[in-house]
């Protein structure tokens, strides 16, 4: 299937590790040209270094460091990527992550944390992209948000909070961006194999008393897949909703939880 990505600039958030960076491999792979942004610059270094290893030609792929819960910042990164690599035809969002953390342990200072980690570095990102791409007539987004803003867990009230106004942007912007040739979408994970899945075990396995094994062992047990997804397999959800195969798709939200949550809406 030709998804037609082979001319398109993709910035990534996120793109140095997990999810972003599997996308990352997944839009190279498919021809196109890939910035990578995050805070932490070594972790970009590594991470082109890794997707240069595989032969990937150095032009194809830049880096900006950013702290993207800083507008000026996330806006410097943008304009940097840009004039490296020209206009920007595909967002995806998968920086920040809120800390899992059980409900008694939970302070005010942690509901704000969450809404800077997970909400505001997908909107500061999201605010000048879809207004130059509707600008220019053409664009696509794809929010990697999460299932926990849908059903609520115990560990993860902060960010799926976040994660619930995530959906409801992604379908606002889909709505208010359509007509100026903006698609808009989300995927929504569950549990995936990446580094950050180690904070939510060693949560859940202080919620229930047992050791991370066996936390991990209890998630593969209730999911009727019998596992948790692995990075590749979220990113190739994105990169079919980056596409032109999905050009009447937007404002969906696509659930990926291995039916864990068997629910219609």
């Amino acid at each position: 299937m030709n998804l037609e990505l082979g001319d398109h600039h993709v910035l990534i958030t996120g793109g140095s590790k997990g999810i972003g960076l599997a996308c990352a491999q997944g839009f190279l792979a498919e021809g196109a040209r890939v910035t990578l942004v995050a805070r932490d610059l070594s972790a970009l270094a590594a991470a082109r270094a890794m997707l240069l290893a595989g032969g990937v030609a150095p032009e194809r792929v830049g880096t900006q460091g950013a702290d993207l819960r800083d507008p000026a910042q996330a806006l410097a990164a943008i304009d940097a990527a840009e004039a490296a690599l020209g206009p920007v035809q595909v967002l995806v969002n998968s920086a920040g992550a809120a800390r899992r953390t059980p409900a008694d342990e939970l302070t005010p200072q942690a509901w704000a944390d969450a809404m800077q980690a997970k909400y505001f570095t997908y909107i500061h990102a999201m605010d000048v992209l879809v207004k130059r791409m509707a600008q220019r007539e053409g664009g696509a987004i794809v929010n990697v948000v999460g299932a926990g803003g849908k059903v609520a867990s115990p560990i993860h009230l902060p960010g799926g909070a976040a994660n619930a106004a995530l959906m409801l942007v992604t379908a606002g912007l889909a709505n208010a961006y359509g007509a100026r040739g903006v698609r808009v979408n989300a995927v929504n994970p569950g549990q995936t194999h990446t580094t950050r899945l180690q904070q939510g075990l060693e949560a859940e396995a202080r919620l229930k008393g047992v050791d991370t094994d066996e936390a991990l062992a209890q998630i593969n047990a209730r999911l009727p897949l019998g596992r948790i997804a692995r990075p590749e397999e979220v990113a190739d959800a994105v990169l079919f909703l980056a596409s032109a195969r999905a050009s009447y798709v937007t404002g969906a939200i696509l659930s990926m939880d291995g039916a864990l949550t068997p629910m219609v809406v």
